[in-house]
């Protein structure tokens, strides 16, 4: 399996937990509206990759996070960073300092999000070898 050494040990069990779990027949359609919102946010990739770094780094000044996330416009860095903050995935700190300083941090929401997500990453490390040999018999 591939290092999976940037999560935790909690956080793959709760990711193998979360993947485990069977939706019960009665789900409130909220919740459904929830996941369908979160996953259309996370698969924008940028969501994704500024939880990582977030995750990794802890709090962060703007510029910062641009550089780690890399090959990302400021003006979709600040529509995600926003959409995040909305969402309750991270807390922006302004310092009343000049010039202005302000920093981004993850809640304890957006770090269980990339908790939930961390099994995405347990599955690839996995699957692997299977994905990247079906891609060859495809282009057969």
């Amino acid at each position: 399996m591939a290092d999976l050494s940037r999560f935790t040990d909690e956080q793959i069990a709760a990711a193998r937990r979360y993947s485990a779990t069977t939706p019960p027949d009665d789900l409130d359609p909220r919740i459904e509206v929830l996941v369908k919102d979160l996953i259309g946010r996370v698969a924008d990739k940028w969501t994704m990759l500024i939880l990582e770094v977030l995750a990794e780094k802890g709090e962060l000044r703007f510029t910062r996070i641009g550089e780690f996330v890399g090959g990302i416009s400021q003006k979709m860095l600040t529509q995600t960073l926003r959409q995040m903050e909305r969402d309750g995935l991270v807390k922006r700190t302004v310092h009343p300092v000049v010039p202005p300083k302000v920093e981004y941090r993850l809640t304890p929401l957006g770090m269980s999000l990339g908790a939930a997500f961390c099994g995405v990453w347990i599955w690839a490390a996995e699957n692997l070898q299977q994905v990247e040999e079906a891609r060859r018999e495809f282009e057969k």
